[in-house]
């Protein structure tokens, strides 16, 4: 007898008719470059589920693509949000200033890397802190030259796509890009050379950033380096220790700055509030966003006071950059993720997504790396005798997931990378009841890939 689910429900086909009524309208009135992964309306959301206007009820796996590491609707969180829309909603920082802001930038001061004094500003998107970041870096350094990394992903505004490395869909007939940015190339470990061991897999990716310095740009030239610690829209690719370590030293070398680009990986995401300290670094600047408000429009810029003041009065911020309402939500979610040890729950989600996988590879070996920290997973399909991305069954999974009620991502850019960003108050039996069921549509998918031959 099938176990019946105890949180999924999905009664009608996905979309369901009022989503299909809603899917007609939007096609008409919003543009199809405003893509869409899973083709539903949410009428209402808790925690880790979501509950859609047809009355289906879905596990989030894909968190607003890490924005909910805290949870749909926190009450906390909803509690902060509606005391202060009753105060002010909005009286712009540079104009009238207001006490969540500051009480904002001084909490992020405590807990991110670094014993250094910070500062922090505000603006409204990963993208938005990303061109701040970079704004300040170059006013600090009086250098114009900024080095990303190959898969990495930094925004979608000018300067975002210009750092970013993936072509199609985010820069494809977008250009010309910004100048003075360049790419070296970031670590792959599921890539390296059988005879190379990891160590010196590591040290040779090093040197091979050194040589870029070389080769690309003199690093008198260059006012930083942008690294995402472990990288998201490219797959979720844990570099090495030592490979991060190695790229940061020579920037100290150098006096080039150091931006940890933790959009992504911040707030409890991969076992530690920032996924820098992994690594034993403490960046320069940092850029922050997605869980910071629990999906509220906030994103901010922290980092060592002496650069953070370089920029004058003016020179950087917003009209809604640090909007009272994404600072007093900030505030909450990270008293909540302190409290209730967000973080730790991280390594325990990602423990057993992780094993659940390293199990379910033995009946299916397209499986072909299971990688990650804390409850940042990816699993990687490749099949294993052509060794060519598995980029439309991982397409043909997630279409079956939401159909049979979980809704998960793919990332990585051959697009053949199934990525997990639960939100972290997940429970024990909803992850388990979630990763049934994906397992059970790619093992069907699977064995109809091998019965048909593809």
């Amino acid at each position: 007898m099938e176990k019946k689910n105890r949180f999924v429900s999905v009664s009608t086909p996905v979309p369901g008719p009022r989503s299909t009524e809603l899917l007609e309208k939007r096609k008409q009135y919003v543009p199809k470059g405003v893509g869409n992964n899973t083709p539903i309306f949410v009428e209402k959301a808790e925690g880790a589920l979501l509950y859609d206007v047809d009355g289906n009820v879905f596990l989030d796996f894909a968190g607003a693509i890490g924005t909910i590491n805290a949870g749909h609707c926190p009450p906390e969180v909803v509690q902060a949000i509606q005391q202060q829309a009753e105060q002010y909603i909005h009286t712009c920082f540079h104009v009238a200033m207001y006490e969540p802001y500051v009480a904002l930038a001084e909490k992020l001061a405590e807990i991110t890397p670094g014993k250094f004094p910070k500062k922090a500003m505000f603006a409204n998107s990963g993208a938005e802190a990303v061109e701040n970041a970079v704004k300040i870096a170059r006013k600090y350094t009086g250098r114009p030259g900024i080095v990303s990394f190959t898969r990495g992903f930094h925004g979608r505004t000018l300067m975002g796509m210009s750092l970013t490395s993936k072509v199609k869909p985010y820069k494809f007939q977008m250009g010309p890009f910004a100048p003075a940015t360049y790419k070296a190339q970031f670590p792959y470990p599921l890539h390296r050379p059988e005879d190379m061991s990891e160590e010196s897999y590591a040290d040779f990716c090093v040197r091979q950033f050194e040589d870029f310095l070389y080769t690309e740009v003199a690093p008198e030239e260059v006012a930083a380096v942008i690294m995402e610690p472990v990288q998201g829209e490219g797959g979720f690719i844990v570099p090495p220790k030592s490979f991060v370590k190695g790229v940061y030293d020579i920037c100290k070398k150098h006096n080039i700055l150091f931006i940890a680009d933790e959009i992504q990986t911040g707030f409890g995401r991969t076992g530690e509030m920032f996924a820098s300290t992994h690594f034993g670094i403490e960046p320069d600047l940092m850029t922050v966003s997605k869980s910071i408000a629990a999906g509220l429009p906030i994103s901010g810029v922290i980092g060592k006071a002496e650069i953070m003041d370089a920029p004058n009065p003016g020179e950087i911020g917003g009209t809604y950059g640090g909007s009272p309402l994404g600072c007093v939500a900030a505030l909450a979610v990270i008293e909540k993720m302190e409290r209730e040890d967000l973080p730790g729950r991280s390594r325990v989600i990602g423990e057993a997504i992780q094993s659940y996988f390293a199990s379910l590879k033995k009946e299916v070996p397209v499986i072909a790396d299971i990688r990650g920290l804390g409850a940042m997973c990816a699993v990687e399909l490749i099949d294993p005798i052509t060794k060519q991305p598995c980029k439309e069954l991982v397409a043909a999974l997630t279409k079956a997931c939401y159909e049979s009620g979980v809704i998960i991502l793919s990332a990585g850019v051959h697009g053949n990378v199934l990525r997990f960003l639960t939100p972290l108050v997940i429970t024990d039996e909803q992850l388990h009841e979630g990763l049934a069921i994906i397992g059970a549509a790619l093992k069907e998918l699977y064995v109809s890939k091998m019965t048909a031959g593809v």
